[in-house]
């Protein structure tokens, strides 16, 4: 132990002395663990332990896989529910179903989300409640009405009730209905995204359907589940078919996290994988300065041996220093690990990762940076600290020269670790191009419509209001007319599900007096008349679409949840054709759509465009109340977005936001480390030529001639990297394209990365060669 405190002190005296290297060296350090520490707590939140719930790996979602291989969900019945309880996969299982609900308490309601379980959920998903006590089987036997209860969601509790703790037992008012308190769930409790939690009420009535969760039994796999529950469904198919697609579709059961993996997964891996090359370019830099500084302390550690040092004693000195550098780095880059995590969670996409999941530098986080604290500096310590633990003590004796040990194997490690950084740094380069251009592209991408100015403002209707057609067509025309009447609305228009750029729903459809194909699917639209301030082509490619019928045969009620008109079930007449606009998200192509009058189909929600003179969301508060005096009860929903948000928001947009920007910063930080490397280098081979180029100018050499020699030093490196650089970015093309599907393979973003990263090392050798070729020659004679 006295050994090790000795060695300790030793090192942090040695660094002292130095601050400019220590400094260097710390930063290089700091940035390659605090990205790759950051990166690795959002890796670990969402891909590894994303659920607070019990042995959610067994938990699944039942899906339905559509003819274009995309899933769908589906709902069942309260006894078809229990039939699922009985199956020998089945270990547990669950029902929810979803409504806004309202508070009140100030001039306006408060638009509250609602999450109905069954009694037995909070007891299937096994996460301890903050405050108070969960839903339990008493709160809702079957069949009879709910008891008055409700467990608040924790950020409700905390947004809503300020985190008052005497919140248990008291009543609150949900809809002008009076419910007791029981219970404030956990903070990654947050299923459904729940601000409230209540009581199903389960029946045997076969006209609603509701989510089913299940959790497996241990041992059954996905393909044992599909095949046990797929028949079950196939039967419940048959029972309840307008729960269901009219087209035969295959059960899928999914993982919890599976489609997040899927949709996320490959851009954290991405990012990942940059930080590990940050990381990487970063070890080599001080590798290059321990190497460095290793030809100074050649006649040091020659005295060390002569006296008596093993090469063990020696080999853990420098390790010491090594990791005290390191740990101090990891230190910092902590630090700046909690700055980069924050911003890397505000640009993730919404609804791409599970909500419950808790990024933060959290223990695991903690323990992988020590981790890699300790790996970077056993790794850029050991090269040098293995080259000074055996020195040719009566060579170094007999010279006062710095060229001994430094002179070989020290320049051709410093071309090994030169070469391997311009190679890293030009496949970050490059892949940070690609990415950036194909952000831009998307960012970019032609809508066909025009968004500024526009919010969608959602309405949700709820339950047992407006059970008739005719009352809701009434209603949403009433309130469609309020809102066109605030003061600064130029226009409004009903869109109950097609508020682009993903809009609509995928649906199959006939036309009349043409044979129905599987593959003839359009996306349906129902909006007012006013959604045409502004599909035809592909299945009317003789240009005559108008004046044809087509006919949607999903399109059937279901009172009082979806109301048609009594004319929705039969033909709908072509009456005209707009022009293509995005509407199956912003980097896929053009789905055929139609657009039917509102009233043809109303369900428990719509939405209100409206169109401003000015910020859409300045009118937010006007919009609301005029809806509110349509109907007191009625809210207006809580994440009311303007358009040029609503698409900043969508996946791809906010994928490629982030990527393209954490790669590009994570790229210019590589190309500094890089040129930091370079520099340190050339800089160094100067040093140990100093004499040389001394003699060389007393003889009458040029400036120009002593450039030459320090540029010739490096460029077969720095070619070498270039080289390298280019093959790995074309080896890993198709990878990037994969994980960043908004990326570009524009060969120009390689030759632009290679220019500029041929610029930079130019620069960074130039500095010290100039600085070189400037030397007195009567000093660089006399400097051994």
């Amino acid at each position: 132990m006295t050994t090790i405190v000795q060695d300790l002190r030793y090192a942090f005296r040695q660094l002292i002395k130095l601050p400019g290297f220590t400094f260097t060296a710390v930063i290089s350090v700091a940035l390659g663990v605090g990205a790759t520490t950051a990166v690795f707590s959002v890796v670990y939140a969402i891909l590894v332990d994303p659920y607070p719930y019990a042995a959610p790996d067994r938990m699944i979602h039942m899906r339905l896989v559509q003819p274009n291989g995309d899933l769908r969900g589906f709902g069942v019945t309260g006894s078809q529910w229990q039939q699922i309880l009985k199956s020998p996969v089945v270990e547990d299982s669950f029902m929810e179903d979803d409504w806004r609900l309202t508070v009140t308490g100030s001039d306006l309601p408060e638009d509250v989300q609602g999450t109905y379980l069954t009694s037995n959920a909070f007891n299937f998903l096994g996460v301890a409640p903050a405050l108070g006590r969960g839903l339990e089987p008493s709160d809702a036997v079957d069949g009879q009405d709910p008891q008055p209860v409700v467990v608040l969601g924790f950020r409700f509790w905390q947004r809503h009730f300020h985190g008052d703790p005497g919140v248990i037992g008291k009543t609150m008012q949900l809809v002008r209905q009076s419910y007791t308190i029981v219970g404030v769930a956990g903070s990654r409790f947050t299923w459904g995204d729940g601000d409230v939690y209540l009581p199903l009420k389960v029946t045997a009535d076969q006209v609603k359907s509701f989510y089913a969760g299940i959790r497996l039994k241990p041992g059954v796999t996905h393909a044992q589940a599909d095949s046990a529950l797929g028949p079950l469904i196939q039967q419940f198919a048959k029972e309840t078919p307008r729960h269901f697609p009219p087209d035969h579709m295959k059960l899928h059961v999914e993982g919890l996290n599976e489609r997040f993996v899927k949709e996320l997964g490959g851009t954290l891996y991405l990012l990942f994988g940059a930080v590990a090359l940050l990381l990487l370019i970063g070890c080599g830099n001080v590798s290059i300065l321990l190497l460095a500084r290793a030809t100074a302390r050649q006649h040091e550690f020659a005295v060390r041996a002569a006296i008596g040092a093993s090469r063990r004693r020696i080999i853990r000195q420098l390790l010491t220093e090594s990791l005290l550098l390191s740990l101090t780095g990891a230190a910092l880059g902590l630090a700046l690990a909690y700055k980069t995590v924050s911003v890397i969670v505000a640009n993730l996409p919404q609804f791409s990762f599970p909500h419950e999941a808790a990024i933060a530098i959290n223990v695991p986080v903690l323990l992988f940076c020590v981790a890699v604290a300790v790996g970077t500096g056993i790794l850029f310590g050991l090269s040098p600290a293995w080259q000074l633990s055996k020195p040719e003590v009566s060579q170094v004796m007999q010279s006062s020269t710095r060229k001994t040990t430094g002179s070989i194997r020290g320049r051709r490690a410093h071309s090994i670790l030169i070469g391997g950084q311009i190679a890293l740094t030009l496949l970050m380069l490059a892949g940070a191009g690609a990415a950036i251009e194909g952000f831009l592209r998307v960012a970019h991408m032609r809508l066909g419509y025009d968004p500024h100015n526009i919010m969608s403002v959602g309405i949700p209707i709820h339950d047992g209001a407006y059970k008739t057609w005719a009352e809701r067509a009434a209603y949403f025309e009433q309130l469609h007319n309020k809102v066109a009447a605030v003061p600064g609305v130029t226009m409004a228009a009903i869109s109950s599900n097609a508020t682009p750029p993903s809009n609509g729903f995928q649906t199959r459809f006939e036309i009349m007096g043409k044979p129905s194909a599987q593959d003839q699917t359009l996306r349906f639209n129902v909006v007012s008349r006013e959604y045409f301030p502004a599909l035809a082509r592909r299945y009317f490619p003789a240009g005559d679409a108008l004046g044809h019928s087509i006919k949607v045969p999903e399109l059937v009620a279901q009172p009082p949840y979806l109301l048609t008109a009594p004319e929705s079930q039969g033909w709908l007449l072509i009456v005209g054709v707009m022009a293509d606009k995005l509407d199956d998200g912003l980097s896929k192509p053009v789905l055929p759509e139609g657009f039917a009058p509102f009233t043809v189909a109303m369900g428990m929600y719509t939405q209100v465009l409206v169109r401003t003179r000015s910020q859409p969301l300045s009118l937010l508060h006007a919009v609301s109340a005029a809806v509110n005096s349509v109907d007191r009860d009625q809210q207006v929903v809580n994440n009311v977005r303007d358009l040029e948000h609503w698409i900043s928001e969508q996946p791809e947009f906010a994928r490629g936001q982030l990527v393209s920007w954490l790669f590009g910063a994570f790229a210019i930080l590589a190309l500094a480390l890089a040129a930091v490397g370079l520099y340190s280098v050339v800089s160094y081979i100067a040093v140990q030529r100093t004499s040389e180029f001394g003699v060389r100018i007393a003889l009458g050499a040029t400036r120009t001639h002593v450039l030459r020699l320090v540029f010739s030093s490096t460029v077969m490196s720095v070619g070498g990297g270039i080289l390298a650089g280019v093959v790995l970015t074309l080896a890993l093309n198709k990878v990037m394209a994969a994980w960043a599907a908004e990326s570009s393979r524009n060969p120009l973003m390689l030759l632009a990365a290679t220019c500029v990263l041929s610029l930079v090392a130019t620069v960074a050798c130039a500095v010290p060669a100039w600085r070189a070729s400037g030397v007195d020659p009567m000093k660089a004679i006399r400097y051994e």
